[in-house]
């Protein structure tokens, strides 16, 4: 049986928006435009150098996926975890319970430049231990097939599946594409899906709908399952990202997502009393935060 073309529900141009400290992004999810999409939370284009970035913030209740193109970012959290992301690198961290980190760039000169993903966890999994899943670019499927590159993050695409697991059933795919080149992917039947054009042009469905350079397409969700895209005499560089929903009620406050007031509540409780997941929060300061109030940043204390 022949597979049906997915619908265009709409096509929005990300706004910028400042975001940490002297960061800028443009938020695909987050603002007015797409405040959610099940099970995503966030997904933000940065930009950022020093001495701006993001520092030490708690997370609870949700995982973050950091995919970057240029530049470096370090990572640290309260646990003594240390790491550092170069161009194509993935970190997929599940905060879980709880984290109390930093991500800030490497350089005052260049702009570090990535994506980040925010996607929910089902309440079974809201409090399961963090993890981190860091992929180095060298690990991070690519396949190419007529014209077309598809980094492969999260699922499966051209038969072949990305190295990530998500408690979240998720597609997380980096597509490039040739001029006068088509790219067909399979969605699951019932998935909510969206695509954010990052360089380039392209007609996206059946109907060849013309998105521009930092357009979002997002999908209809329904039973249809197969997106379309073809590009003309431009290339074209696009995410394309899709996953199961959870059907779950969110309580979502800037750094922390449960599924009741009650829980938010607890968890503010549990962060206040660095209890519950927390513990040694309180008087934590991570070493890449001084360093980038600084202006400077000691690579070797920043090793994977």
């Amino acid at each position: 049986m022949k597979n049906s073309f997915k619908i265009i529900e709409k096509i929005f141009t990300a706004p910028v928006i400042p975001e940490g400290a002297g960061a800028k992004v443009r938020r695909i999810i987050g603002a007015k435009d797409l405040r959610r999409l099940d099970p995503f939370l966030l997904f933000d284009h940065f930009s950022t150098k020093l001495p701006g970035g993001f520092p030490d913030h708690p997370h609870r209740g949700f995982e973050t996926v950091t995919y970057m193109l240029e530049g470096e970012i370090l990572h640290e959290d309260f646990k003594g975890n240390k790491g550092r992301l170069y161009p194509g690198d993935l970190q997929w961290m599940t905060a879980g319970k709880g984290i109390v980190h930093a991500e800030v760039p490497g350089s005052a000169e260049q702009e570090s430049v990535g994506f980040q993903l925010w996607v929910n966890l089902a309440a079974k999994d809201k409090y399961c231990d963090p993890e981190y899943q860091e992929i180095p670019k060298e690990s991070v499927l690519s396949v190419t097939h007529e014209g077309v590159t598809v980094k492969i993050i999260a699922g499966e695409a051209f038969g072949k599946q990305g190295p990530i697991y998500a408690r979240t059933p998720a597609l997380y795919l980096d597509v490039h594409m040739s001029p006068y080149s088509t790219y067909e992917q399979v969605i699951p039947k019932g998935w909510n899906a969206f695509s954010y054009l990052y360089k380039g042009k392209a007609l996206y469905g059946e109907n060849k709908q013309c998105v521009e350079t930092d357009n979002c397409v997002v999908l209809k969700q329904d039973d249809n399952e197969l997106l379309s895209v073809r590009t003309s005499s431009e290339e074209a560089k696009l995410i394309l990202v899709a996953g199961q929903p959870l059907n779950e009620h969110v309580v979502l406050s800037r750094m922390f997502v449960l599924n009741s007031i009650e829980e938010l509540n607890q968890t503010n409780e549990d962060f206040k009393k660095a209890q519950n997941g927390f513990e040694g929060a309180h008087g934590w300061e991570s070493e890449i935060t001084k360093m980038s109030k600084a202006g400077e940043i000691d690579f070797s204390k920043c090793n994977r």
